[in-house]
């Protein structure tokens, strides 16, 4: 399996070599490193008074469990950055940590996406692919391989479930 996820690794990093692809990743990657974020909980806010409020707050809650819960799982797994471990994948920006396992990036766009969509069900348009992409970045970009993609998102789905399901009144995708 580790030689398959290095295999796709190797085949998305790739896509990097595309300078308008290299570009449009790493702006994703960037505007996922939480500037998107406190700007949809700041717009939600103005917009929607109380409500933008306590959906903001609701996310940031989720944000501040789940960067523990990364953080934890980095030092615990500390796996290698794709880059470090294979000398054909470049690392098209640089990362903010030295550990691999899980994508924070993902984890915290699925986490955030599915809390702020139990709230907004009309903003998928915008938060689902904004998510993917950000996913994408981290593999395109050889900060993260397939595998670390995949888990933070499986990771980023059960966190938002329970934290929706902490909060009365509010169901998962607005269900």
């Amino acid at each position: 399996m580790a030689r398959h996820d290095a295999g796709w690794c190797l085949r998305a990093n790739r896509w990097g070599e595309w300078r308008a692809v290299r570009r449009f990743f790493a702006v994703v990657s960037r505007l996922g490193d939480g500037v998107f974020w406190y700007v949809l909980m700041g717009a939600l806010l103005l917009v929607d008074g109380i409500d933008g409020l306590a959906a903001s707050a609701h996310m940031a809650a989720t944000g501040v469990t789940a960067l523990l819960l990364y953080k934890a799982l980095k030092r615990w797994t500390r796996r290698p950055r794709p880059f470090a471990s294979d000398t054909r994948i470049q690392a098209w920006v640089a990362p903010l940590d030295e550990f691999s396992f899980p994508s924070g990036h993902t984890l915290h766009a699925v986490s955030f996406s599915l809390v702020a969509l139990s709230h907004y069900p009309a903003l998928a348009w915008l938060l689902i692919p904004f998510s993917a992409c950000v996913a994408a970045s981290r593999v395109v970009l050889g900060l993260h391989y397939p595998s670390d993609v995949l888990a933070a998102t499986g990771i980023g789905v059960a966190l938002a479930s329970l934290s929706v399901w902490l909060v009365p009144g509010v169901r998962l995708l607005g269900g």
